[in-house]
């Protein structure tokens, strides 16, 4: 079957037939005036809506696209961040993926790395992975580095895809998790050989998320009438893996005891007309702001006393490295990674998932003891520039890059 170049659409055109393919452009960045002048990466994405690993794929491609020319696969849809990174010139493709194995999918994009004169593919999560691998069976194509970024939950080995695994692996590629967390059910559940699958740990701009705090905590409280209020931060999709239910669930035991307290809800997602029936039937809408998604995430946590995590699964949250880098003490969950940025009792707490009891403990702990969030705040700070900053992170996947390009 002879392969159609890929339709091109503008942002505005009507949504492409089952099947087709619709490829959405601006003009390149002024960084890259010749098209071809660097090596062209192409990262894929299941959307790009406003998530951890889509944040990173944009703010990686922002960064090194002096080096590199970055192009967006979208196997579904755009996304919010996806018009973001077209109004700065990115080449987004959008393939509208019909559900189960799309091989006329697979095919699409086989014909989308030949056109892009792709020299490497950067898949985030394992879908991703899997149709460039697939696409990239169909042909000699470029070599793909497989990001792993969290883990579905409940999180079971699956002798398919284990063989799918072996066979569509190549030499060239590359296999990362974000933690060793990740690391170990890539290779326990995934069948990857221990040797081929390193860590990445994400990074953050830690001097951004540190700078202006006064300022904007002044901000940030006056816009949301929290005034003198004891204020506890969650950012995160509201989705069921961050388990928003138990986050509520902690904070009224904590309004027991400190009716000062305030929590803010920053995020969007599917759960959140369920999050906002379980506020008003719990009469907690005085005491409860839900923000959707914001850009403000350092003012944010200027404006915040406790940054609270209730997720049942996660990698490496670059909310909480976000946390760390702007003195905010932490309670979260111990699921993941996350007991390899925070050492309970050190630089956080750190509770079993869906555990409210435990979570309102904590909080109460750190809302009545201002020396101790301090002390845990700073050796979170120093922490997260010891292990996880911007740099670091870029330094690490350039090393990778060029490996596929050039090994």
């Amino acid at each position: 079957m002879q392969l159609k170049p890929p339709t091109t659409r503008s942002l505005h055109a009507e949504p492409p037939e089952s099947g087709e393919v619709a490829v959405q452009r601006a003009p390149e960045p002024s960084l890259n005036p010749q098209r071809h002048a660097r090596p062209t990466i192409c990262q894929i994405v299941h959307c790009l809506s406003v998530g951890g690993a889509e944040l990173l794929a944009a703010d990686i491609s922002r960064r090194l696209s002096h080096r590199y020319r970055f192009v967006f696969v979208c196997l579904d849809e755009l996304g919010p961040l996806g018009g973001a990174l077209l109004s700065e010139g990115f080449p987004v493709h959008v393939l509208s993926r019909r559900p189960g194995i799309d091989f006329q999918c697979a095919r699409r994009l086989a014909a989308l790395f030949r056109e892009e004169r792709a020299a490497a593919v950067h898949a985030h999560q394992y879908t991703p992975f899997f149709q460039a691998a697939v696409a990239r069976g169909l042909r000699t194509g470029p070599p793909i580095l497989f990001t792993e970024h969290g883990r579905h939950y409940p999180d079971t080995r699956k002798w398919k895809r284990v063989i799918a695994n072996k066979l569509l692996t190549g030499r060239r590629d590359r296999i990362v998790g974000v933690g060793e967390a990740v690391r170990g059910a890539l290779v326990r559940n995934e069948g990857f050989a221990e040797s081929r699958v390193g860590v990445v740990y994400n990074g953050v701009d830690l001097d951004a998320v540190g700078a202006n705090r006064e300022t904007a905590r002044r901000a940030v409280r006056d816009e949301l009438d929290l005034e003198e209020s004891f204020v506890i931060l969650q950012i995160a999709r509201l989705n069921r893996l961050k388990d928003h239910p138990t986050a509520l669930a902690a904070f009224e035991r904590v309004l027991t005891e400190r009716p000062d307290a305030r929590l803010v809800l920053a995020g969007d997602g599917d759960e959140r007309a369920a999050i906002e029936s379980i506020i008003r039937d719990k009469g907690l809408q005085p005491f409860v702001r839900v923000l959707g998604t914001r850009r403000d995430v350092p003012q944010l946590l200027a404006a915040a006393d406790v940054f609270l995590l209730s997720s049942i699964s996660e990698g490496i949250p670059l909310t909480l490295i976000e946390a760390m880098g702007a003195e905010v003490p932490i309670v979260s969950t111990d699921v993941g990674g996350i007991s390899e940025m925070i050492r309970h009792g050190t630089t956080g707490f750190l509770a079993p998932a869906g555990d409210a009891a435990g979570l309102a403990r904590y909080l109460l702990q750190l809302a009545n003891d201002a020396a101790l969030r301090r002390q845990f705040a700073m050796a979170a700070h120093t922490e997260a520039h010891a292990r996880f900053s911007r740099q670091t992170m870029d330094d690490a996947y350039i090393t990778l890059y060029e490996g596929m390009i050039h090994g």
